[in-house]
């Protein structure tokens, strides 16, 4: 197994976060994401999914979402992890004023390893992961047969359990290929 470089001395998990935009120009605040992501201590972008446009789910009325999932190689703990991808949201503008509104961008770290936490404002697996498709389609894209650590069920079966074409559709972008969603890390 190849790791990534780690200054914690832990050798380096698998996790994956989701992103999510549907504020502004959704494509460009996933890049920057994907870059920031990237340029983490300790850490690697391993694969990234295509990019879905999603209906948005629950909240007020608001516009469609561009969601995608990345891969990562890290030596971060998750609570680390956690705080590094709430610094990026920050970052790019982050408003968590209204619970399910609408966001320039959001990370959620779904998977650490096979690990199971539930601590103060971090739970892993994802509690939701399960349930919605706009992160389980990008998912089984990059691990079908990752077993969820907590129900045991292959992510390509739980995204079949929710699938909805409707409400998550592949996306091509219209940008030209320096500020495009890349098509390999």
């Amino acid at each position: 197994m190849q790791r990534a470089p780690s200054s914690q001395g832990s050798p380096a998990e698998r996790a994956f976060v989701g992103l999510g935009s549907n504020l502004g120009d959704r494509e460009a605040q996933l890049v920057a994401a994907l870059r920031a992501l990237a340029a983490l201590e300790a850490t690697r972008v391993a694969a990234h999914s295509g990019l879905h446009e999603t209906a948005p789910v629950g909240g007020p009325p608001q516009g469609p979402y561009l969601n995608a999932v990345v891969e990562l190689q890290t030596g971060l703990a998750p609570r680390t992890l956690l705080d590094a991808l709430l610094g990026i949201e920050a970052r790019a503008g982050r408003d968590r004023a209204e619970r399910h509104g609408p966001r320039v961008l959001d990370l959620d770290l779904l998977l650490h390893g096979d690990r199971i936490l539930t601590e103060p404002g971090l739970v892993v697996p994802h509690p939701r992961l399960e349930h919605r498709g706009f992160v389980l389609e990008p998912l089984a894209e990059l691990a079908p047969d990752l077993l969820h650590p907590v129900s045991g069920r292959s992510i390509a079966s739980l995204a079949e359990r929710v699938r909805d074409p409707e409400a998550v559709r592949p996306y091509s972008s219209q940008k030209k290929e320096e500020a495009a969603w890349p098509s390999s890390p």
